[in-house]
């Protein structure tokens, strides 16, 4: 398939719409269901470059889950404890043990479940039927993968009425060194961003610690290659091989850097007791629970728990989770990973990264002030590394 004509692009409006290789080759994808529009293949193409690169730095699976060009989580294939597993409802599948694959997606997913609602899925392996399982009951746009089991197939094809949309990607494509895009009829040309990063990224440490444990480069990586394909400025928490926390897209450092730690502290708390034990309703829909769990651990709790409201999620109302309750459930989590794609210009970013477990971090350095961050880093030991590396995306 040289050419695919879409819908319309970005908007109803926007009409022609195609895809096509400039150089009249074939597509390094075939469309095996569904009628994937312009944002969606735009997801599939970036969020397959992203899940193939961490896979081969980590020689594990990897996958991810898109949304608007951005990832809302990605996760390297390492099993899920029993508590991870009931925080992500996924506790009555068979089999996510025996499949990597699928402990990496449902680790990919359950993020930040919240913005992964309607996603586009990058697998770095074939899809077995454990993970179509996984799939299955989330509310998603498509896949991409390199292949599928006719099982794992079946089961997707099921999806939206059997309009689900399932790309099988080429995984041998290597595409031009040299990339063209246009802005109002402006054609912009760059060197692809070719930069490796694997463990070689994290060894100008540049603090008192001077060290990182083999868990915290692994995750660390996880954290650079998910900017890496995140539009940014971004910053990325990361814990146990995952993504816990992306802040996407905005235009000051201590804003991702906010954003991204509220995603992570929501993270750990959607694990404690307090909210395992939520009495939902039987009848409640996945995207339901969803949101009143984001809104129960948040500051607005008292939309989902006044009365007349709590009636429509629980069986009975649960107990207010206190903000003093929150610090002391967050306070007992440390060893988490932050990557940054550029670097921090202010040791607010550093105080606000600590707050949220934050143990190690790899950032590009060459700030103005990289003493003052490297100080901050030294009063609250964490270690820090400068890679050197800037992963600006757009």
């Amino acid at each position: 398939m040289k050419e695919y004509e879409l819908k319309y692009g970005c908007n109803p409006n926007q009409k022609p719409a195609r895809v096509f290789m400039a150089d009249s080759s074939d597509l390094p994808f075939e469309v095996l269901n569904g009628r994937p529009g312009y944002i969606n293949l735009l997801d599939a193409l970036n969020s397959w470059q992203l899940v193939q690169e961490l896979c081969t730095a980590t020689g594990l699976p990897a996958a991810a889950s898109f949304k608007h060009v951005s990832p809302a989580g990605a996760a390297v294939g390492l099993k899920l404890p029993e508590y991870l597993k009931r925080a992500l409802f996924i506790d009555n599948i068979e089999g996510l043990d025996d499949s990597p694959l699928a402990c990496a997606y449902a680790r990919a997913r359950g993020a930040d479940r919240m913005s992964s609602f309607g996603d586009w899925i990058a697998l770095s392996d074939i899809c077995d039927e454990t993970t179509a399982k996984v799939i299955k009951p989330e509310v998603s746009d498509g896949i991409i993968a390199p292949g599928y089991t006719a099982d794992a197939l079946n089961i997707l094809q099921s999806k939206k009425k059997g309009t689900y949309n399932i790309l099988k990607v080429h995984p041998n494509y290597h595409p031009n060194e040299i990339e063209i895009k246009q802005i109002y009829g402006v054609s912009f040309e760059q060197g692809r961003n070719n930069v490796k990063i694997d463990s070689s990224l994290l060894t100008n440490i540049v603090t008192d610690l001077s060290s990182f444990p083999d868990f915290a480069v692994r995750d660390l990586i996880v954290s650079l290659i998910t900017l890496k394909y995140t539009q940014s400025n971004s910053v990325c928490y990361s814990y146990d091989g995952q993504a816990i926390g992306v802040g996407a897209g905005q235009q000051s450092r201590i804003h991702c850097t906010r954003l991204a730690g509220g995603k992570a502290d929501n993270w750990f708390l959607r694990q404690s007791e307090r909210v395992l034990e939520l009495p939902f309703l039987d009848c409640l829909g996945r995207a339901e629970r969803d949101n009143a769990i984001d809104v129960y651990i948040s500051s607005d709790s008292d939309d989902v728990l006044r009365d007349g409201v709590w009636q429509k999620f629980f069986k009975s109302k649960p107990q207010e989770f206190s903000a003093d309750e929150k610090r002391e459930e967050l306070s007992k989590h440390c060893g988490v990973s932050l990557g940054s794609d550029a670097f921090f210009p202010f040791d607010d970013n550093i105080i606000r990264a600590a707050r949220s477990g934050v143990s190690y971090i790899a950032q590009p350095g060459g700030s103005v002030r990289d003493v003052d961050i490297i100080s901050k880093c030294n009063e609250l030991s964490i270690a820090m590394a400068f890679t050197g590396a800037r992963l600006f995306h757009h």
